[in-house]
């Protein structure tokens, strides 16, 4: 399957999902919102293609034949840190944890609207360029004790280990790392981090901090860097 190069000036999405008529529909009204999109109907040439580097976000469904989102996912993590946000089936809470908890950046509950779709692209997608073309100060390094993150690259360290998080954890380090010794609030972290609101029973901010606790691994007293503030949030330890 032949994927083309696209305009510089527009956001290059890979949709990867196996209901033609669906993914069709959404490329459509996507192409139509000012977005550039691909489509892959099975989830070897949609993993392939994710990894390519010719795009700047994979929209990947979870249930697809043969190779499923997850499956897929897991291929595209092993080379590539493009944000993926998956189409779980809603109410599939089992699915959702696992693609998050193999570096998905977010998740759409299917059915859902072109509309919704596209404001959660644009969400990823600003935080992704939040850093870009942000001036002087976003290039300068933040650092918190062993932790060094740059903003303007979204490039991270820990004890002068390079890190390999996904955007979604980039951002949820970031703002610990700005208010680091302050508990910040799970509200406050899906808000800014993830683009949306803190909904009930959402356990995606848990399983993004999850992730970067394992990454990070811990202190030298054996304390996670990332400390639960019981009913305030999480928050980055000062050293």
């Amino acid at each position: 399957m032949p994927f083309p190069s696209l305009p510089a000036s527009q956001a290059r999405v890979l949709l990867v999902d196996d209901d033609i008529e669906l993914a069709g529909l959404l490329r459509d009204y996507l192409g139509r919102d000012g977005f550039a999109v691909d489509c892959a109907h099975d989830g070897e040439s949609g993993a392939s293609a994710a990894a390519s580097g010719a795009y700047d976000i994979v929209v990947l469904d979870v249930t697809m034949p043969g190779i499923n989102g997850i499956q897929a996912l897991s291929r595209i993590r092993a080379s590539s840190q493009v944000p993926v946000l998956m189409l779980t089936a809603r109410g599939d809470d089992a699915d959702r944890i696992v693609g998050l908890e193999l570096g998905a950046d977010d998740y759409v509950p299917k059915p859902c609207t072109p509309r919704e779709l596209a404001a959660r692209l644009r969400a990823i997608l600003k935080r992704v360029q939040a850093g870009k073309g942000a001036g002087i100060e976003s290039a300068q390094e933040l650092r918190v004790g062993a932790l060094q993150l740059w903003p303007g690259r979204r490039r991270a360290a820990w004890n002068g280990q390079a890190l390999e998080l996904t955007s979604t954890e980039f951002s949820l380090l970031e703002l610990l790392a700005r208010h680091a010794g302050q508990p910040v609030s799970k509200d406050r972290l899906s808000q800014e981090a993830l683009g949306r609101p803190l909904t009930r029973f959402d356990r995606s901010i848990d399983v993004h901090i999850s992730g970067i606790r394992q990454k990070l691994g811990p202190l030298p007293d054996g304390r996670s860097p990332i400390e639960t503030v019981i009913r305030q949030g999480y928050m980055l330890v000062l050293p």
